[in-house]
Formats: structure tokens, sequence, C-alpha cells
């Protein structure tokens, strides 16, 4: 029997995101994804080994890995659409978990209760919400990445989404911010070099 779920997930480079606004580089899902996972990663570590949290490396890592499963189906809907009020975001959130419960249904049998919880994350759980932060830190990245190439169409989306992550009080992004943010501004030369 064939089983189409891995091959759904490989059409992640074709769903490009930012679409309403002018990019100096485009971007995709799948590279966003391991951006994210990346991100969430560090988020995590720095949870627990910083601040003495407990929370669970492996689900917030598989979590930020799946996080863009649905937009396989979906395509990835702009921000303001997404957000312009509750009941369209409440219609596009059922339409990503149907479409989630759908690509876990094309897994052999035996391997969806392995994968199911990370495509369909518990939302209200700390590993949740510290990819939560990390997403919000890769769009953020971008605005950097995009602005330092001289592309002002992400100047408002950089205060904006500043603004979102510094109001989540989260310590583990306060100190992402001190220690790592920086260096996303800088030219290769500027990094520093072995």
């Amino acid at each position: 029997m064939r089983y189409d779920f891995y091959a759904y997930m490989d059409r992640m480079k074709y769903i490009k995101r930012w679409q309403l606004m002018r990019s100096t580089r485009e971007e995709n899902i799948m590279e966003h994804s391991q951006e994210v996972t990346l991100i969430a990663h560090a988020l995590v570590t720095i949870h627990n080994k910083v601040f003495g949290g407990n929370a669970d490396v492996t689900k917030t890592v598989l979590y930020a890995l799946y996080h863009e499963t649905g937009e396989v189906m979906t395509g990835d809907l702009p921000t303001p659409i997404k957000y312009y009020n509750s009941e369209i975001h409440g219609a596009y959130k059922e339409l990503e978990n149907s479409a989630c419960s759908k690509l876990v249904s094309m897994l052999p049998e035996e391997l969806q209760g392995e994968i199911s919880p990370f495509v369909l994350a518990d939302e209200d759980s700390t590993e949740y919400r510290l990819v939560k932060a990390a997403d919000r830190l890769s769009a953020y990245i971008k605005c950097l990445e995009e602005l330092r190439s001289g592309n002002k169409e992400f100047a408002k989306a950089k205060k904006s989404i500043e603004s979102d992550l510094r109001k989540r009080k989260m310590p583990e992004v306060e100190y992402f911010f001190e220690h790592f943010i920086d260096s996303f501004s800088l030219t290769l030369d500027d990094l520093e070099a072995f």
C-alpha cells in the first residue's frame, strides 16, 4: 500500500512565505521549519539550563519540525488575513487541524501514534509556547535580513513582531535577544571568524 505523508512533507519547499510582501529573497515553509526547529531547540535549552525549567527537548524540537505541516494543504495564509478577526482565525485554525489530521492518516497505522502527537501539538504545553516564540523569532530574523538588504518593506513588520515577542514576557526570548539577535544584522565579514 502507498502512503503519501512524506511526499506531502517534501512539498513544503514549494509553499512560499511572505506572499504579500516584496522580499529580496524568497522563503519557503521547509526552510522556515528548519530555522524554527533550530531556534526552538535554543529556547528550550535556555529554558532548562539557564532558567531551571524542565521542558521536554525532544517534544519541543518535534513540535517545531512539524509546526507548518497543515500548510502543505492550506498554503501559507498571510498574517494580516489570518488574524483579521477571531472568526477567520478560528476557521483557519480548524482548517489547519483538519489538514494535519488528514496528513497523519496518510501514514501506516503503526506510525500514526508516534507522529500524530507532534503534528497535532498540545497547544497548552510549555513546549508549544516555546515553539510559537521560535516561530515569531524566525519571522523577526527574516525582517532583519530584509532590512539589512535595504528592503524597507519589512520595517513595520519588524516593529510589530518585536512588540509581540516582548509582550510575551518570556525570559528565554529576552535571553535570545540579549545574546544572539544582534549577530543576525551583521555581514559575514563582521561575524567573528575562526
